[in-house]
């Protein structure tokens, strides 16, 4: 009896191992939870998922996924077409530190079991179809930084445990779902640095003028016809009554109770009074203002009536001793061809596009609404936090001067600036493609496919020589002092160009911008949002090189040089430069270094969207060479920009 029933459990017992042997010892736990994302993609177009088996070892060389030590770090599938819903099981994945499905189908609700990967730094999942609200365990994710849930279905009330994620310093991307309710005056305790972005959904009441609520631009709370009070155009109930009953009181000179809601009359009597009227775009002073034509500035008196009226200047050497205090503000322009008045800046639109601690950065257009020009212009201007600088006139004439005479191809280029005692700007071209930085790692603007090896080739390239031209340009040996992939702006041809030269002086008031830029300054920015055009977070230190990191120690072209390969590391691997958790911290030029001194497959670095492009492997490869070269621990070693772009230039494209 014992016999027959043993020939009838064994068959059954072969069979269950048959299936659970394939599972159980050979593919990992990480392979298995990507499997169940798979299996919960009901819908898949164009076959990515065609090369995820069970029957591997590993599931390192599936499409989209990065490894390193045989841990998925890294899942990004976008622009997929895929339908279907999230799994529980991405949640196992706690190693994961970057998830983007961004631009796909999935629907359902978001499930709270997949911030169990409590590694993430970056989650994407805009452009889908999810529903319901944000899970509150979101708030377990104590090292994001990016969270991107734009344009999907999720609703209910903007959830406040999102400020308790302390880390979250790049984007917060809510726009286009359908929250409801008012702003949290909570959210005021997002880090200043922090792109946040409310628009489209259907939220109501005054936006709280709260902490760093205050320095957002209107274009974050737009789409919200419930949404009243600065920096929106639509005066919240109360707001109106109280200007009526102000006028009421004073009806002499109704203007005096709130002369901002009349701009447009106050600018003739400021011109006869002989006052200046100059933009600030200072948060707190806008509280104290109310809401004019112009989003991102508003009017102020300077000085007495004798002083007269500010204007544009074409030779900056011309009436320096008036101003010299800082007493009258001063409009100058450094390049001939720039043709635009500061009264055209003043009532142009202005979005803010980048904050950091240099300052804000606003993508400013002119001849928007109705102005008769035919094209409107665009310009980027930089409102400049001094710092632990104090400038004189002359002083700040001579470093603005020394960055307006670079004009190369790929370096962006400085028009003009404006100068008084507390406010200075800086005028340049806007590069309106983004950072390499969002092209590389994501972003909340970024939809494009990964950079073809091509594109990274012609990037690589182009930065160099607009660094060699830095370096060569002057006897005084300048250095940029702050170079990362933030800092590199592309065009719509992908055509580089290298932003924030002089930056560091400029804010720091260090000795000499061109040698001594202040490490302290550069340290200070680990957190950054974009410089023009993109949004984001950087770990800047990784950039540093390594005789920079004492704070007596100077910046040296060296440093640039160094700089430089780790942003050549980047366009290889499409990794972070703080890469590399199992490298004690050392980051993505030691992971990249111990890979070729172990002679490990460069697939474990490289970026997988490159891996496809098996033509490109000699050329690949030495770039990688001339990063490593770049990356020298001694600065003697490191070859010099020109070396470095000439190398560049070598390699070509078959």
């Amino acid at each position: 009896m014992i016999l027959k029933s043993l020939q009838i459990i064994t068959p059954f017992l072969l069979l269950l191992l048959l299936f659970i042997t394939p599972f159980s010892f050979s593919l990992t736990t990480d392979g298995l939870a990507l499997l169940a994302l798979k299996a919960a993609i009901t819908t898949d177009p164009t076959q990515v998922l065609a090369s995820w088996a069970d029957s591997d070892l590993t599931p390192c060389h599936w499409h989209g996924v990065t490894c390193i030590n045989h841990r998925v770090i890294s899942l990004i599938l976008p622009n997929r077409s895929f339908t279907g819903y999230l799994p529980s099981e991405l949640g196992l994945l706690d190693s994961l530190t970057r998830l983007t499905l961004s631009h796909n189908n999935f629907s359902k609700i978001i499930p709270s079991n997949l911030f169990n990967a409590t590694s993430l730094r970056s989650l994407d999942l805009s452009h889908n179809s999810l529903s319901g609200p944000i899970p509150a365990e979101i708030k377990s994710l104590k090292a994001l930084t990016h969270l991107d849930l734009s344009s999907n279905f999720l609703n209910g009330s903007l959830p406040e445990f999102l400020v308790e994620i302390e880390s979250l310093t790049g984007t917060l991307n809510l726009s286009y779902n359908s929250f409801s309710g008012e702003i949290p005056e909570s959210y005021g305790k997002l880090p200043v640095m922090v792109s946040l972005d409310l628009r489209h959904n259907n939220l109501t009441g005054k936006v709280p003028l709260v902490g760093s609520l205050v320095s957002q631009g209107p274009t974050a709370f737009a789409g919200n016809p419930g949404l009243c009070g600065f920096p929106l155009r639509t005066p919240c109930p109360e707001a109106i009554n109280a200007t009526s009953s102000e006028t009421l009181e004073n009806p002499e000179n109704p203007k005096d109770s709130n002369p901002s809601f009349a701009a447009e009359s106050d600018d003739k009597q400021k011109e006869k009074n002989g006052s200046v009227t100059v933009p600030l775009i200072s948060g707190v002073s806008v509280v104290i203002g109310a809401v004019s034509i112009s989003v991102w500035l508003f009017r102020k008196k300077w000085g007495s009536a004798e002083k007269g009226k500010m204007g544009k200047e074409e030779n900056i050497g011309n009436n320096v001793d008036c101003i010299e205090e800082g007493q009258k503000g001063k409009f100058a322009i450094i390049d001939e061809g720039f043709n635009l008045e500061l009264e055209d800046l003043l009532r142009a639109s202005a979005y803010v596009v980048g904050k950091s601690r240099n300052g804000i950065v606003y993508k400013v257009v002119v001849g928007e609404r109705g102005s008769g020009a035919v094209v409107p212009t665009v310009v980027a201007v930089r409102r400049l936090n001094e710092g632990d600088a104090t400038w004189r006139f002359k002083e700040f004439e001579s470093e603005v001067e020394a960055i307006g005479r670079l004009h190369h191809p790929n370096i962006v280029r400085l028009r003009a600036y404006y100068y008084a005692n507390d406010e200075k700007l800086l005028i340049s071209d806007f590069i309106r493609n983004g950072s390499l930085y969002t092209a590389l790692h994501g972003g909340p603007s970024n939809t494009s496919p990964p950079l073809s090896w091509t594109a990274r080739l012609k990037i690589a390239q182009g930065t160099a020589r607009g660094l060699m031209y830095i370096h060569e340009y002057s006897p005084r040996k300048y250095v940029h002092g702050n170079l990362k992939s933030t800092k590199i702006l592309l065009d719509d041809e992908l055509q580089p160009y290298i932003s924030s030269f002089g930056l560091v002086r400029l804010v720091s008031g260090t000795s000499k911008f061109t040698t001594a830029a202040s490490k302290k300054q550069y340290l200070n920015q680990t957190i950054v949002t974009s410089a023009i055009g993109s949004k984001i977070s950087t770990p800047s230190n990784f950039y540093l090189a390594p005789e920079a990191r004492a704070f007596s120690s100077k910046f040296s072209q060296k440093c640039d040089v160094y700089s430089f390969g780790i942003i050549l590391m980047e366009l290889l691997t499409g990794q972070l430069p703080d890469a590399g958790p199992e490298n004690d911290g050392k980051g993505l030029e030691s992971l990249v270094r111990k890979v070729f001194r172990e002679e490990r497959p460069l697939s474990e670095i490289i970026d997988p969207a490159l891996l496809s492009e098996v033509y490109a492997k000699k050329q690949v490869i030495a770039m990688f060479h001339i990063a490593l070269n770049c990356t020298e621990l001694d600065s003697e070693v490191r070859p010099r920009m020109r070396m470095v772009s000439e190398s560049l230039d070598r390699i070509k494209l078959q």
